[in-house]
């Protein structure tokens, strides 16, 4: 066998110098996309700069609220009967609003979910459901359901359920999308139908996802019933704004203070829900969390000492030493043999098919009972005049008839126009705001970036204290600061909005890779250098998609703040409203619809280019 020799190499060759690897070209679109992103931005401090928000005249304005509370005098409460039948016909109509639009999400979360829908034009029309639910804001149908069926709680529940199916079904087909396709394809395989898949091979694996996402928008719906109340949607929120409307501050501050506890109490029960009877284990991430992390840790303390006591009595007699311990070890050995060895009795088929009670199964079916009982204690509360379900229809076209066509009515285009783009400015403005206090809030109370644990708690506790004070709360409170005009509403949604973007933020960061953060740490790099090298950049993807929904989400609020004199188009809303000039409520509408169609066409071109 010939051996095979290396020929030797040239000193040019040795010399010559390696090439370079070939430079990622940036597509086009990534180009423009980021492009798009530095518009935006421009065009956000632009916006900032015509809200005006000046500190320096802030504070010279603080004698309002020293007068103002000087008005106020002490906070008032209304009696106690009528606090809690309040109390409990809001949570009723909210939980039946929210669940109204689990039920109806379903479908259309099936129908839009890339995996389960029937063809792309079923696809398709059903993302256009969403986006349109998303699109129309809830005190709109609020207004259209008023004139159909009068006040009560059937309008709520129609304007809240109606509205929600956009988040809802979006979420709830993100979640399909996700699913491992092995239990469906078997199900499949062995000749079930769609609706055997469904139901095996599906519903299963979203269930946790879909209960979760229904109660963290019960939360949002819990916050947003506050503004319902303005166009006449019984509960707290309208007897709050006849408190604030006749001048009676102490008893309308009450009522705020009474939401405010609802929406905090609302998520420590959504956390006790997901641990008790789903079987998730809290994060830690929220206030509910940490309430059910520690009474579960005392529970299971107290179990682990009362088996202590019981396992160390089974020790064998006269076992004092390793040796001995071995040798009963073995004596013992041929007896377990032996009971190996004994014939297993019979089991029916039916016995091994039939789940057992224990206590999981238990625990699920009391809280499923409890869940069923707080679903028909909503609905018997609620009072729904179910007749009017039927006789409704015969009024419909003559309430549709007053919304169209649309025709902006006395105002003038232009007018409606500017208004428009004022409703834009203080979105972006407020957007902006936002994004810098939640990225810094929002680090500081993920695990991976927060210098200590106590930092972290409380920026998650700061978190939720700020979601809990619905933003229409703090529009009128800062009204009373800065007066009437576009800085209520901008520092409104800017500080509402940071109990959001911070969260998403948190959890975020939080799920990012560990890998890079712990090689960075490996050489010696600070916390500082690790979150700018590793941390950030692996989030950015998300930090976009977030800021987008908060952007989108802030064009509606706008809106509705206006409602209460914080500027833009939402003052013109509400007084065409009430002027019952509801071609200038369509026309507006219509302006609000397109914009945030506009958005959210740009939001999904982001993502898709930026994934």
């Amino acid at each position: 066998m010939t051996a095979v020799t290396e020929r030797p190499r040239t000193t040019d060759q040795v010399l010559a110098p390696v090439a370079a690897p070939p430079r990622r070209r940036v597509s086009p679109e990534r180009v423009a996309a980021g492009l798009t992103i530095v518009a935006l931005l421009g065009l956000s401090v632009v916006a900032l700069r015509s809200v005006e928000i000046d500190p320096a005249r802030m504070l010279q304005s603080w004698s309002n609220v020293e007068r103002f509370f000087g008005r106020v005098g002490a906070i008032e409460f209304p009696p106690l009967g009528e606090l809690l039948q309040l109390t409990a016909l809001t949570l009723g109509l909210v939980i039946c609003g929210t669940l109204l639009a689990a039920v109806l999400s379903v479908p259309v979360a099936v129908l839009a979910a890339s995996n389960t829908t029937p063809g792309p034009a079923w696809r398709a029309a059903a993302r256009f459901v969403t986006v349109l639910a998303r699109a129309v804001p809830d005190v709109v149908l609020a207004m259209v359901f008023v004139l159909l069926f009068s006040l009560g709680t059937l309008p709520g529940i129609l304007a809240i359920g109606l509205h929600s199916v956009g988040m809802i079904s979006k979420l709830f087909a993100d979640a399909i999308e996700q699913i491992d396709e092995g239990p469906r394809t078997a199900v499949r395989a062995a000749g079930g139908t769609r609706l055997q898949q469904f139901t095996a091979g599906v519903l299963p694996q979203v269930l946790p996802s879909w209960v979760a996402t229904v109660l963290h928008r019960n939360d949002i719906n819990l916050r947003g019933s506050v503004i319902l109340g303005y166009v006449g949607v019984v509960g707290l929120g309208m007897e709050m704004s006849f408190a604030f409307k006749s001048l009676d501050y102490g008893l309308g501050l009450g009522y705020a203070l009474v939401i405010f506890v609802l929406c905090v109490v609302m998520e420590i029960v959504s956390s006790s829900v997901r641990a008790a009877m789903l079987g998730v284990a809290p994060t830690g991430r929220g206030l509910g969390d940490r309430v059910v992390r520690r009474a579960t840790r005392r529970r299971a303390a107290g179990a682990s000492a009362a088996v202590v006591p019981e396992t160390a009595g089974r020790a064998p007699a006269g076992v004092t030493g390793a040796d001995d311990a071995t040798r009963a070890s073995r004596a013992a050995a041929p007896a377990a043999d032996d009971a190996t060895r004994a014939p297993v009795p019979a089991v029916s088929v039916d016995t091994m098919l039939s789940r057992p009670w224990d206590r999981t199964r238990v625990r699920d079916t009391s809280w499923g009972a409890i869940a069923v009982a707080v679903v028909v204690a909503s609905v018997l509360v609620c009072d729904v005049a179910w007749s009017d379900l039927v006789t409704v229809w015969s009024g419909v076209p003559a309430v549709a008839v007053q919304f169209w066509p649309p025709s902006f009515g006395s105002y003038e285009t232009t007018t409606m126009i500017a208004a428009m783009g004022e409703t834009i400015a203080i979105a972006l403005a407020a957007t902006l705001l936002t994004l810098v206090a939640s990225v810094v809030i929002g680090s500081l109370a993920a695990r991976n970036v927060a210098p200590s644990r106590g930092m972290r708690s409380g920026m998650r506790l700061l978190l939720v204290g700020i979601r809990g004070v619905p933003e229409v709360i703090l529009a009128i409170v800062l009204i009373v600061v800065t007066g009437l005009g576009t800085q209520a509403g901008t520092l409104a949604l800017a500080l509402g909005g940071v109990g959001l973007l911070g969260k998403l933020i948190a959890d975020s960061f939080e799920e990012v890779s560990a890998g890079p953060e712990r090689a960075l740490s490996a050489t010696g790099a600070t916390r500082l250098q690790v979150y700018a090298g590793a941390t950030l950049p692996q989030g950015t993807r998300a930090l976009v998609g977030h800021t987008f929904y908060m952007l989108d989400t802030n064009i509606r609020a706008a809106t509705l703040l206006g409602i209460v004199g914080a500027g833009g188009v939402g003052y013109y809303l509400l007084n065409a409203s009430q002027g019952s000039n509801y071609g200038a409520v369509a026309a507006i509408v219509l302006m609000i619809l397109v914009t945030v169609l506009a958005v959210e066409g740009l939001a999904m071109w982001m993502r898709k280019v930026l994934r």
